[in-house]
């Protein structure tokens, strides 16, 4: 493990995290495919600060910068895959966290699950494993999202983990063509409502 400060154990390489349903690894160019699907979604990117990708090289070079970044200990990003069924190794989303700052112990965290895995509790799963993999690995105090305030599903899933609101950003983002607002939400580690799933998620390196 590298660090950058003695209070966050940046890793140098993508610890697997695992949950009874997903598996959360590094993306790798074989995946490109699938994260195009994803982030060319346009219900998937409704409220994303970005308009959907229309060039599957934007998915080459997005995982190419999640490479760059876990080198620089800039953010670190999982892709969800399906641990088993019909479908196991499919990437069905992803989620990050972002704006590490060691000095501070605070990051962001960012998600986006494909459409057709929604409705399945797949996002706090998800969620849950990268949020223990923050406060309990890495000893963040705490962890913020910035969210749309129309995007209602986002906002239950932030609020049963125990996110607080703490206030509305007016006008922060453009995006087709569109102006937004964002909600901003914080989470304390002592606040932090782990999620019932069954067992915490196995944590591995490489």
């Amino acid at each position: 493990m590298a660090s950058t400060d003695r209070h966050m154990p940046l890793p140098t390489v993508l610890p697997v995290l695992r949950t009874p349903r997903l598996v959360l690894r590094a993306l790798v160019p074989a995946d490109a495919d699938a994260v195009f699907r994803l982030f060319s979604h346009p219900e998937v990117m409704r409220y994303w600060s970005c308009a959907p990708w229309t060039e599957h090289a934007e998915a080459t070079r997005f995982i190419e910068k999640d490479a760059e970044a876990l080198a620089a200990g800039t953010w670190l990003r999982w892709g969800w895959v399906l641990s088993d069924g019909d479908r196991a190794g499919t990437v069905i989303g992803a989620c990050g966290l972002f704006a590490l700052d060691a000095e501070n112990r605070t990051a962001e965290i960012g998600y986006l699950l494909a459409r057709d895995a929604w409705g399945h509790g797949y996002a706090a799963e998800g969620v849950d494993a990268v949020l223990r993999y923050g406060f309990e690995t890495l000893g963040l105090r705490r962890v913020e999202a910035d969210i749309d305030p129309r995007n209602a599903a986002s906002v239950r899933l932030c609020e049963r983990a125990g996110f607080r609101y703490e206030g509305l950003l007016r006008e922060r983002w453009h995006v087709n063509d569109e102006v937004c607002d964002t909600a901003f939400y914080g989470l304390l580690r002592r606040e932090w409502l782990p999620q019932p799933h069954g067992r915490p998620p196995h944590v591995r390196s490489g």
